[in-house]
């Protein structure tokens, strides 16, 4: 089942004409929420004990399952290491564009970045850190909040897509 489907289903219960039925329905929703919650933190923490790293890297690189770990905040990879390797993924893009971006700082999941280079400063910059930046910190931690680039005189801010569910809290 897909996060659209369940995102569908919840939309459709939030419009259940009976209170008491969508609250108990609403419910049982977040119970099973918690209680598949508390089997992959305890699934997380047997791998944590006999991995490697190896099986947690690769259970961060499937797409469903890592959403399913930032989902109950169990994600193997700290959010400042997945936010730099999407970086990583887009410098050669950037550099094509005679430019780079710097990392200065996450706090609350609000990534702060600097151009630097040719692109800094020119009208292109903001779409180039638009598209480039922006997709790669999507994909690498679609649990970011925001992204806020830093580009002298003035501050760019950017979208932030959200793909990771959110929690069933309604």
């Amino acid at each position: 089942m897909s996060a659209a489907r369940v995102e569908a289903l919840l939309d459709e219960l939030d419009a259940v004409a009976d209170g008491p039925a969508r609250e108990t329905a609403t419910a049982l929703v977040q119970a099973l929420l918690d209680l598949y919650g508390e089997g992959l933190a305890r699934l997380v923490g047997h791998v944590a004990e006999r991995d490697d790293g190896t099986l947690a890297e690769a259970l961060a690189r499937d797409e469903l399952v890592a959403h399913l770990l930032l989902l109950h905040g169990l994600h193997p990879v700290p959010l400042e290491t997945r936010v730099r390797a999407g970086l990583d993924d887009i410098r050669p893009y950037l550099e094509t564009h005679g430019g780079d971006v710097e990392l200065l700082g996450i706090e609350d999941g609000v990534v702060r970045l600097q151009l630097q280079g040719s692109c800094s400063g020119c009208p292109s910059s903001a779409v180039t850190l638009k598209h480039a930046v922006e997709e790669a910190i999507h994909r690498s931690a679609p649990d970011v909040t925001a992204i806020v680039a830093e580009d002298a005189p003035q501050l760019i801010q950017l979208e932030v897509y959200e793909t990771c569910p959110a929690p069933l809290h309604r």
